[in-house]
């Protein structure tokens, strides 16, 4: 594999638009399966394709959702969500649509054995959550509270799900940070990322689908009305991300001044509450004092009663024989 930076050798479309538009079609299903046959390290063999009323194919549907049926190597269908969003709370739409893609498998009177496994796709071109990597792979893992240990299925569960692993009952996510890849491909994946960050295949790429994604995704092959089509979808796509970055931008500006001013009202508040804190310190001082004071006037008055020298007092009470003096003219 090739580990520097590639510079393409055609034009080529971008991926979420040809999903939509091209990649729809049986006789297009090898570069879908390239794609999900790499990324899940399974030989995905694709049966159909799911409509719904959230997956009509409209251009400008930047919230379209392709969701796939897929069958594996292993003869089992699955559903593949592939989504492409901007949005804060993108996070909750992954559930949402992992939610839903479950519940429409169910109607009434149906066993919940017949649902299938969720595969929630997820290529976005926006920063998400704060992280080192650009594929992130999530799971349901069930352990003990006590033990640690994972919960395990027992033979007649394995028998009934045909699976081997709780976690592979459940749904599980992908989530492709394409922004963060930094454009050296080391292996399949990378090279998949590669094309989905730079809508370019270089020549070196062998990932499978590839060569049939640099075949049918060539944008000179276009007809002129899909040309039409790709550049209002690509002014679509642009001007819907100038909105949330200057939406971002002013949200950051307006947070960062009140972060500012939140954070001057602590510190006046700690300003304040140290303040009193060193004037009750003060006062408790010069009560002590004042009470130490006293004591010791109590202790020369009663010493010299009890006929004590004056220069062994002052070495008790640790004063001048004047100060005693004093003391003893001011009580007498």
């Amino acid at each position: 594999m090739a580990k520097a930076k590639l510079k393409a050798k055609q034009n080529l479309i971008r991926f979420d638009w040809a999903i939509k538009r091209l990649l729809r079609n049986k006789a297009d299903y090898t570069v879908l399966e390239g794609f999900l046959s790499v990324l899940l390290n399974e030989d995905i063999k694709i049966i159909n394709i799911k409509e719904s009323e959230s997956n009509q194919a409209r251009i400008d549907d930047k919230y379209n959702r392709v969701d796939l049926f897929v069958e594996d190597s292993n003869k089992e269908l699955l559903i593949i969500e592939i989504q492409n969003n901007s949005e804060p709370d993108y996070l909750m739409r992954m559930l949402y649509g992992v939610s839903k893609a479950v519940t429409e498998q169910v109607t009434i009177g149906m066993p919940y054995g017949t649902i299938r496994k969720v595969y929630h796709i997820n290529i976005i071109y926006f920063r998400m959550g704060d992280g080192k990597d650009y594929v992130y792979h999530g799971i349901s893992d069930f352990r003990g509270i006590h033990s640690k240990k994972v919960l395990e299925l027992t033979k007649a569960e394995k028998q009934f799900f045909m699976k081997n692993e709780v976690q592979d009952v459940f749904p599980e996510y992908y989530i492709l940070c394409v922004s963060d890849f930094n454009n050296v491909a080391i292996d399949s994946l990378d090279e998949w990322i590669y094309y989905l960050k730079n809508t370019e295949i270089p020549d070196t790429f062998t990932a499978r689908g590839l060569k049939e994604a640099r075949e049918k995704l060539n944008y000179d092959r276009l007809s002129e009305e899909e040309k039409r089509d790709y550049e209002h979808h690509l002014k679509q796509a642009c001007y819907a991300q100038n909105i949330i970055d200057s939406a971002y931008m002013e949200g950051e500006i307006e947070g960062r001044e009140k972060g500012l001013a939140k954070a001057r009202a602590e510190v006046e508040k700690e300003r304040i509450r140290l303040s009193a804190e060193k004037d009750a310190a003060q006062a408790e001082l010069k009560q002590k004092d004042a009470e130490l004071h006293q004591k010791n006037i109590d202790i020369i008055i009663n010493s010299n009663k009890a006929g004590i020298p004056i220069e062994t007092i002052a070495a008790i009470t640790n004063s001048t024989i004047e100060e005693i003096k004093r003391i003893l003219e001011h009580h007498k």
